[in-house]
Protein backbone atom coordinates (compact mmCIF):
# COMPACT_ATOMS: atom_id res chain seq x y z
CA UNK A 1 0.00 0.00 0.00
CA UNK A 2 1.65 3.39 -0.78
CA UNK A 3 1.35 6.38 1.29
CA UNK A 4 -1.95 8.14 -0.88
CA UNK A 5 -4.10 5.00 -0.07
CA UNK A 6 -3.33 3.36 -3.40
CA UNK A 7 -2.21 -0.07 -3.91
CA UNK A 8 1.10 -0.64 -5.48
CA UNK A 9 -0.05 -3.23 -8.88
CA UNK A 10 2.56 -4.40 -11.46
CA UNK A 11 1.00 -6.00 -14.74
CA UNK A 12 1.97 -9.14 -15.70
CA UNK A 13 3.64 -7.44 -18.63
CA UNK A 14 6.03 -5.54 -15.89
CA UNK A 15 6.53 -9.09 -14.61
CA UNK A 16 7.23 -10.89 -18.11
CA UNK A 17 9.72 -7.60 -18.60
CA UNK A 18 11.65 -8.84 -15.49
CA UNK A 19 11.46 -12.68 -16.11
CA UNK A 20 10.61 -12.83 -20.00
CA UNK A 21 11.09 -16.56 -19.76
CA UNK A 22 7.72 -16.58 -18.13
CA UNK A 23 6.25 -16.18 -21.83
CA UNK A 24 8.03 -19.57 -22.56
CA UNK A 25 10.21 -20.12 -25.39
CA UNK A 26 10.37 -19.31 -29.12
CA UNK A 27 9.46 -16.36 -31.55
CA UNK A 28 6.67 -14.11 -29.70
CA UNK A 29 4.15 -12.22 -30.90
CA UNK A 30 2.72 -8.93 -28.74
CA UNK A 31 -0.84 -8.07 -29.35
CA UNK A 32 -0.85 -4.98 -27.87
CA UNK A 33 -1.21 -1.12 -28.73
CA UNK A 34 -0.81 2.23 -26.59
CA UNK A 35 -2.09 0.53 -23.11
CA UNK A 36 0.78 -1.90 -23.34
CA UNK A 37 3.34 0.02 -20.76
CA UNK A 38 5.01 -0.57 -17.82
CA UNK A 39 4.13 1.10 -14.61
CA UNK A 40 6.30 3.47 -15.18
CA UNK A 41 4.89 4.12 -18.81
CA UNK A 42 7.89 2.90 -21.27
CA UNK A 43 6.03 1.37 -24.15
CA UNK A 44 6.34 -2.43 -23.59
CA UNK A 45 7.48 -3.47 -27.05
CA UNK A 46 10.88 -2.15 -27.17
CA UNK A 47 11.64 -2.62 -23.47
CA UNK A 48 10.70 -6.42 -23.85
CA UNK A 49 12.97 -6.36 -26.55
CA UNK A 50 16.19 -5.20 -24.62
CA UNK A 51 15.28 -7.25 -21.72
CA UNK A 52 15.65 -9.96 -24.05
CA UNK A 53 12.39 -11.25 -24.88
CA UNK A 54 12.38 -13.10 -28.39
CA UNK A 55 9.33 -10.15 -29.81
CA UNK A 56 9.53 -10.89 -33.59
CA UNK A 57 5.97 -9.29 -34.68
CA UNK A 58 3.29 -7.12 -33.32
CA UNK A 59 -0.28 -7.05 -33.41
CA UNK A 60 -2.88 -4.48 -32.88
CA UNK A 61 -6.75 -4.48 -32.33
CA UNK A 62 -9.68 -1.78 -33.19
CA UNK A 63 -8.37 1.98 -32.66
CA UNK A 64 -4.74 0.67 -33.98
CA UNK A 65 -1.50 -0.68 -33.00
CA UNK A 66 -1.14 3.61 -31.50
CA UNK A 67 -4.67 3.79 -30.56
CA UNK A 68 -5.51 7.03 -33.22
CA UNK A 69 -8.32 4.98 -35.10
CA UNK A 70 -11.70 6.15 -34.34
CA UNK A 71 -15.14 3.23 -33.38
CA UNK A 72 -14.75 1.30 -35.95
CA UNK A 73 -10.98 2.09 -37.22
CA UNK A 74 -7.47 0.46 -37.27
CA UNK A 75 -4.32 2.03 -38.97
CA UNK A 76 -2.91 0.97 -41.60
CA UNK A 77 0.91 0.39 -40.65
CA UNK A 78 2.46 -2.37 -41.68
CA UNK A 79 5.85 -1.88 -39.29
CA UNK A 80 6.31 0.04 -36.14
CA UNK A 81 8.99 2.99 -36.26
CA UNK A 82 10.12 1.85 -32.68
CA UNK A 83 11.00 -1.17 -33.00
CA UNK A 84 11.13 -2.05 -36.61
CA UNK A 85 8.67 -5.36 -36.02
CA UNK A 86 5.90 -5.84 -38.46
CA UNK A 87 2.43 -4.88 -37.39
CA UNK A 88 -0.31 -7.51 -38.03
CA UNK A 89 -3.93 -5.36 -38.07
CA UNK A 90 -6.43 -8.04 -36.26
CA UNK A 91 -9.33 -5.56 -36.45
CA UNK A 92 -12.43 -7.47 -38.69
CA UNK A 93 -9.67 -10.56 -38.98
CA UNK A 94 -11.34 -13.66 -37.62
CA UNK A 95 -11.81 -17.41 -38.85
CA UNK A 96 -9.61 -18.92 -41.63
CA UNK A 97 -8.41 -15.59 -42.24
CA UNK A 98 -7.38 -14.76 -38.99
CA UNK A 99 -5.22 -18.12 -38.84
CA UNK A 100 -3.84 -17.60 -42.15
CA UNK A 101 -2.41 -14.17 -40.46
CA UNK A 102 -1.48 -15.84 -37.72
CA UNK A 103 0.52 -18.61 -39.29
CA UNK A 104 2.05 -16.14 -41.60
CA UNK A 105 3.51 -13.99 -38.57
CA UNK A 106 5.97 -17.17 -37.89
CA UNK A 107 5.37 -16.85 -34.00
CA UNK A 108 4.97 -19.76 -31.54
CA UNK A 109 3.30 -18.13 -28.99
CA UNK A 110 1.26 -14.69 -28.72
CA UNK A 111 1.61 -12.27 -25.65
CA UNK A 112 -2.03 -10.64 -25.31
CA UNK A 113 -1.26 -7.30 -23.67
CA UNK A 114 -4.38 -4.80 -23.92
CA UNK A 115 -5.99 -2.59 -20.94
CA UNK A 116 -9.72 -3.94 -21.06
CA UNK A 117 -12.36 -1.75 -19.19
CA UNK A 118 -14.84 -4.66 -17.81
CA UNK A 119 -18.04 -4.21 -20.31
CA UNK A 120 -18.17 -7.01 -22.51
CA UNK A 121 -18.86 -5.30 -25.54
CA UNK A 122 -15.26 -3.60 -25.31
CA UNK A 123 -14.00 -4.80 -28.31
CA UNK A 124 -10.55 -6.00 -26.69
CA UNK A 125 -11.73 -9.03 -25.15
CA UNK A 126 -13.50 -10.18 -28.58
CA UNK A 127 -10.20 -9.75 -30.13
CA UNK A 128 -8.63 -12.08 -27.51
CA UNK A 129 -11.04 -14.63 -28.16
CA UNK A 130 -10.65 -14.82 -31.79
CA UNK A 131 -6.98 -14.88 -31.22
CA UNK A 132 -7.19 -17.09 -28.44
CA UNK A 133 -9.70 -19.82 -31.12
CA UNK A 134 -7.19 -19.33 -33.95
CA UNK A 135 -3.96 -19.88 -31.99
CA UNK A 136 -5.51 -22.85 -30.78
CA UNK A 137 -6.70 -24.25 -34.36
CA UNK A 138 -2.92 -23.44 -35.56
CA UNK A 139 -0.63 -24.78 -32.33
CA UNK A 140 0.32 -21.26 -31.24
CA UNK A 141 0.61 -21.13 -26.96
CA UNK A 142 -1.54 -18.28 -25.64
CA UNK A 143 -0.29 -16.07 -23.00
CA UNK A 144 -2.33 -12.85 -21.08
CA UNK A 145 -0.09 -10.35 -19.45
CA UNK A 146 -2.90 -9.59 -16.83
CA UNK A 147 -3.65 -6.12 -16.13
CA UNK A 148 -6.53 -4.94 -13.26
CA UNK A 149 -10.73 -4.99 -14.32
CA UNK A 150 -10.58 -0.58 -13.56
CA UNK A 151 -14.34 -1.08 -12.53
CA UNK A 152 -12.70 -3.53 -9.75
CA UNK A 153 -13.56 -6.87 -9.51
CA UNK A 154 -16.23 -7.79 -6.65
CA UNK A 155 -19.14 -7.05 -9.17
CA UNK A 156 -20.92 -8.12 -12.38
CA UNK A 157 -24.12 -7.08 -13.88
CA UNK A 158 -26.68 -7.81 -16.27
CA UNK A 159 -27.74 -10.51 -18.35
CA UNK A 160 -25.43 -13.04 -20.23
CA UNK A 161 -24.87 -12.71 -24.12
CA UNK A 162 -27.79 -14.85 -25.83
CA UNK A 163 -25.77 -16.83 -28.49
CA UNK A 164 -27.88 -15.92 -31.71
CA UNK A 165 -27.09 -12.30 -30.49
CA UNK A 166 -23.05 -12.92 -30.98
CA UNK A 167 -21.06 -10.57 -32.74
CA UNK A 168 -17.81 -8.34 -32.30
CA UNK A 169 -19.38 -6.67 -29.16
CA UNK A 170 -20.33 -10.10 -27.95
CA UNK A 171 -19.11 -13.26 -28.88
CA UNK A 172 -19.76 -15.51 -26.02
CA UNK A 173 -22.39 -15.60 -22.90
CA UNK A 174 -20.90 -13.23 -20.48
CA UNK A 175 -22.74 -10.30 -18.60
CA UNK A 176 -22.37 -6.95 -19.79
CA UNK A 177 -20.46 -6.23 -17.12
CA UNK A 178 -18.10 -9.22 -16.29
CA UNK A 179 -16.43 -8.22 -12.76
CA UNK A 180 -13.25 -10.38 -14.20
CA UNK A 181 -9.93 -9.78 -15.83
CA UNK A 182 -8.75 -9.82 -18.82
CA UNK A 183 -6.19 -13.54 -17.95
CA UNK A 184 -9.93 -14.20 -15.75
CA UNK A 185 -12.23 -14.12 -18.75
CA UNK A 186 -9.32 -16.19 -20.70
CA UNK A 187 -9.80 -19.06 -18.21
CA UNK A 188 -13.80 -18.89 -18.40
CA UNK A 189 -13.50 -18.91 -22.65
CA UNK A 190 -10.81 -21.13 -22.94
CA UNK A 191 -13.11 -23.51 -20.57
CA UNK A 192 -16.58 -23.02 -22.02
CA UNK A 193 -16.09 -20.82 -25.60
CA UNK A 194 -12.87 -21.65 -27.36
CA UNK A 195 -13.66 -25.04 -27.81
CA UNK A 196 -16.77 -24.17 -30.00
CA UNK A 197 -14.84 -22.01 -31.89
CA UNK A 198 -11.93 -23.91 -32.27
CA UNK A 199 -12.42 -27.76 -31.79
CA UNK A 200 -10.38 -27.18 -28.64
CA UNK A 201 -8.63 -25.47 -26.03
CA UNK A 202 -6.02 -23.47 -26.65
CA UNK A 203 -2.27 -23.85 -24.36
CA UNK A 204 -2.92 -21.04 -21.93
CA UNK A 205 -0.81 -19.17 -19.58
CA UNK A 206 -1.67 -16.09 -17.04
CA UNK A 207 0.78 -14.32 -16.30
CA UNK A 208 -0.71 -12.58 -12.86
CA UNK A 209 -0.79 -8.91 -11.96
CA UNK A 210 0.99 -8.78 -8.73
CA UNK A 211 -0.37 -6.83 -5.95
CA UNK A 212 -3.81 -6.39 -7.10
CA UNK A 213 -7.32 -6.91 -4.91
CA UNK A 214 -10.65 -7.18 -6.27
CA UNK A 215 -11.88 -4.29 -4.30
CA UNK A 216 -9.15 -1.79 -6.54
CA UNK A 217 -10.29 -0.23 -8.69
CA UNK A 218 -8.44 1.91 -11.44
CA UNK A 219 -8.03 4.86 -9.19
CA UNK A 220 -6.45 2.75 -6.32
CA UNK A 221 -4.25 0.68 -8.35
CA UNK A 222 -1.20 3.03 -8.25
CA UNK A 223 -1.00 2.65 -11.80
CA UNK A 224 -1.13 5.71 -14.56
CA UNK A 225 -4.85 5.55 -16.71
CA UNK A 226 -3.66 5.55 -20.26
CA UNK A 227 -6.98 5.82 -22.09
CA UNK A 228 -8.03 2.57 -24.01
CA UNK A 229 -9.31 4.22 -26.95
CA UNK A 230 -10.14 7.71 -27.94
CA UNK A 231 -13.01 7.86 -26.13
CA UNK A 232 -12.30 6.29 -23.07
CA UNK A 233 -10.82 9.36 -21.53
CA UNK A 234 -10.61 8.79 -17.73
CA UNK A 235 -11.65 6.29 -15.05
CA UNK A 236 -15.23 8.17 -14.86
CA UNK A 237 -15.82 7.46 -18.61
CA UNK A 238 -15.09 3.63 -17.71
CA UNK A 239 -17.41 3.67 -14.86
CA UNK A 240 -20.35 4.77 -16.43
CA UNK A 241 -19.30 3.09 -20.19
CA UNK A 242 -20.88 -0.60 -19.38
CA UNK A 243 -24.33 0.91 -19.02
CA UNK A 244 -24.35 4.47 -21.57
CA UNK A 245 -22.74 2.36 -24.08
CA UNK A 246 -26.45 1.21 -24.85
CA UNK A 247 -27.32 4.47 -25.88
CA UNK A 248 -25.14 4.12 -29.04
CA UNK A 249 -27.95 1.97 -30.22
CA UNK A 250 -30.38 4.50 -29.60
CA UNK A 251 -30.61 7.94 -31.56
CA UNK A 252 -29.42 9.91 -28.59
CA UNK A 253 -26.16 11.10 -28.61
CA UNK A 254 -23.48 9.37 -25.88
CA UNK A 255 -21.20 11.95 -26.17
CA UNK A 256 -18.71 11.20 -28.91
CA UNK A 257 -17.39 14.54 -30.11
CA UNK A 258 -17.59 15.76 -26.91
CA UNK A 259 -14.37 15.76 -23.78
CA UNK A 260 -16.82 13.77 -21.88
CA UNK A 261 -18.07 10.94 -23.76
CA UNK A 262 -20.42 8.41 -22.17
CA UNK A 263 -20.55 11.26 -19.28
CA UNK A 264 -23.25 12.57 -21.35
CA UNK A 265 -26.64 12.06 -23.14
CA UNK A 266 -28.93 13.56 -25.30
CA UNK A 267 -30.93 14.76 -28.31
CA UNK A 268 -32.70 17.30 -30.11
CA UNK A 269 -36.19 16.29 -28.32
CA UNK A 270 -35.01 16.22 -25.24
CA UNK A 271 -36.25 18.75 -22.59
CA UNK A 272 -36.48 19.74 -18.92
CA UNK A 273 -38.67 17.12 -18.28
CA UNK A 274 -35.38 14.29 -18.79
CA UNK A 275 -33.55 15.46 -15.33
CA UNK A 276 -36.05 15.88 -13.22
CA UNK A 277 -37.43 12.49 -14.14
CA UNK A 278 -34.47 10.92 -13.38
CA UNK A 279 -34.09 12.50 -10.62
CA UNK A 280 -37.26 11.26 -9.09
CA UNK A 281 -35.97 7.29 -9.60
CA UNK A 282 -33.32 7.95 -6.95
CA UNK A 283 -31.17 5.50 -8.62
CA UNK A 284 -28.41 5.19 -6.21
CA UNK A 285 -24.46 6.40 -6.72
CA UNK A 286 -25.72 9.11 -9.30
CA UNK A 287 -26.91 12.25 -9.60
CA UNK A 288 -28.55 13.64 -13.08
CA UNK A 289 -27.56 17.44 -14.64
CA UNK A 290 -29.73 19.06 -16.71
CA UNK A 291 -26.48 20.03 -19.62
CA UNK A 292 -26.45 21.62 -23.21
CA UNK A 293 -23.85 20.42 -25.31
CA UNK A 294 -22.68 20.53 -29.16
CA UNK A 295 -20.97 17.23 -30.63
CA UNK A 296 -17.75 17.94 -33.08
CA UNK A 297 -18.64 14.90 -34.68
CA UNK A 298 -20.46 11.14 -34.82
CA UNK A 299 -24.48 11.90 -33.68
CA UNK A 300 -26.03 15.03 -34.25
CA UNK A 301 -22.45 16.75 -35.23
CA UNK A 302 -22.78 20.58 -34.78
CA UNK A 303 -26.29 20.38 -33.53
CA UNK A 304 -27.29 22.16 -29.79
CA UNK A 305 -28.71 18.92 -27.82
CA UNK A 306 -29.87 18.79 -24.63
CA UNK A 307 -29.53 15.81 -22.19
CA UNK A 308 -27.87 14.89 -18.67
CA UNK A 309 -24.40 14.21 -17.47
CA UNK A 310 -24.31 11.45 -14.91
CA UNK A 311 -22.15 12.38 -11.95
CA UNK A 312 -20.98 9.57 -9.77
CA UNK A 313 -21.53 10.53 -6.08
CA UNK A 314 -20.78 6.75 -4.63
CA UNK A 315 -18.83 4.33 -6.78
CA UNK A 316 -19.82 1.23 -4.99
CA UNK A 317 -23.62 2.33 -4.91
CA UNK A 318 -23.61 3.16 -8.32
CA UNK A 319 -25.07 0.07 -10.97
CA UNK A 320 -24.15 1.68 -14.33
CA UNK A 321 -26.49 -1.07 -16.49
CA UNK A 322 -29.56 -0.61 -14.06
CA UNK A 323 -28.97 3.22 -14.39
CA UNK A 324 -29.21 2.81 -18.00
CA UNK A 325 -31.74 0.96 -18.52
CA UNK A 326 -33.78 3.20 -16.28
CA UNK A 327 -32.64 5.86 -18.23
CA UNK A 328 -33.97 3.77 -21.61
CA UNK A 329 -37.41 3.15 -20.59
CA UNK A 330 -37.83 6.97 -19.32
CA UNK A 331 -36.59 8.45 -22.81
CA UNK A 332 -39.66 5.83 -24.03
CA UNK A 333 -42.54 7.43 -21.89
CA UNK A 334 -41.20 10.85 -22.49
CA UNK A 335 -40.77 11.11 -26.10
CA UNK A 336 -42.76 8.49 -27.37
CA UNK A 337 -42.85 9.60 -30.89
CA UNK A 338 -39.08 10.83 -31.07
CA UNK A 339 -36.88 7.76 -29.07
CA UNK A 340 -35.90 5.66 -31.57
CA UNK A 341 -33.57 2.84 -32.11
CA UNK A 342 -30.92 2.06 -34.37
CA UNK A 343 -30.45 -0.26 -36.92
CA UNK A 344 -27.05 -1.24 -38.24
CA UNK A 345 -26.04 -2.03 -41.61
CA UNK A 346 -22.75 -0.59 -41.60
CA UNK A 347 -21.24 -4.61 -42.42
CA UNK A 348 -19.83 -5.08 -39.39
CA UNK A 349 -19.70 -8.92 -38.62
CA UNK A 350 -22.79 -10.74 -37.43
CA UNK A 351 -25.04 -7.19 -37.63
CA UNK A 352 -26.78 -7.22 -41.05
CA UNK A 353 -29.99 -4.99 -40.52
CA UNK A 354 -30.47 -5.52 -37.18
CA UNK A 355 -31.02 -3.38 -34.47
CA UNK A 356 -27.80 -2.15 -32.44
CA UNK A 357 -29.31 -2.16 -29.14
CA UNK A 358 -29.77 -6.42 -29.50
CA UNK A 359 -25.77 -6.69 -30.17
CA UNK A 360 -25.23 -4.53 -27.36
CA UNK A 361 -27.39 -5.93 -24.63
CA UNK A 362 -27.06 -9.28 -25.75
CA UNK A 363 -31.00 -10.51 -27.03
CA UNK A 364 -33.93 -8.54 -28.04
CA UNK A 365 -35.86 -8.24 -24.87
CA UNK A 366 -34.61 -5.26 -23.39
CA UNK A 367 -35.76 -3.37 -26.70
CA UNK A 368 -39.01 -5.22 -26.80
CA UNK A 369 -39.53 -4.95 -22.84
CA UNK A 370 -39.13 -0.71 -23.03
CA UNK A 371 -41.35 -0.23 -26.88
CA UNK A 372 -44.27 -2.50 -24.74
CA UNK A 373 -43.71 -0.05 -21.62
CA UNK A 374 -43.21 -2.88 -19.48
CA UNK A 375 -40.72 -2.35 -16.09
CA UNK A 376 -37.35 -3.44 -17.73
CA UNK A 377 -35.45 -3.42 -14.37
CA UNK A 378 -36.56 -7.13 -13.80
CA UNK A 379 -34.56 -8.14 -16.73
CA UNK A 380 -30.83 -6.82 -14.82
CA UNK A 381 -29.29 -9.65 -13.11
CA UNK A 382 -28.86 -8.02 -9.40
CA UNK A 383 -25.15 -7.23 -8.99
CA UNK A 384 -23.63 -10.63 -8.05
CA UNK A 385 -19.97 -11.76 -7.84
CA UNK A 386 -18.36 -12.61 -10.41
CA UNK A 387 -17.70 -16.49 -9.63
CA UNK A 388 -21.52 -16.34 -9.44
CA UNK A 389 -21.52 -16.34 -13.13
CA UNK A 390 -17.95 -17.48 -14.06
CA UNK A 391 -17.11 -19.60 -11.58
CA UNK A 392 -14.97 -19.36 -8.84
CA UNK A 393 -12.34 -21.66 -10.45
CA UNK A 394 -11.18 -19.34 -12.71
CA UNK A 395 -11.02 -16.45 -10.50
CA UNK A 396 -7.05 -15.40 -9.96
CA UNK A 397 -6.73 -12.67 -7.06
CA UNK A 398 -8.70 -12.73 -3.71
Amino acid sequence: MRRDGRVAVAPGIARLHTSPGLAGPGRLGLVTNHTGVLPDLRPAAPALLEAGARLTALFGPEHGLHGTGQAGESEAAETDATTGLPVHDTYRCSGPRLDELLLGSGVDALVYDLQDVGARFYTYVWTMFDLMASAARTGVRFVVADRPNPLGGLVSEGPPLDPEWASFVGRAPIPVRHGLTCGELARHLNAASVPRAAGRSVDLTVVEAAGWRREADAGATGLPWVAPSPNMPTPVTAAVYPGTCLFEGTNLSEGRGTTQPFELVGAPYIDARFAPSLTELALPGVHFRDLRFVPTFHKHAGRPLRGVQLHITDREAFAPVRTAVAMLATLRRLYPDDFAWRTTDDGAEGTGHRHFIDLLWGSDRLRRTVDAGEDPLPLCDPPAPPGGWAGDDVLLYP
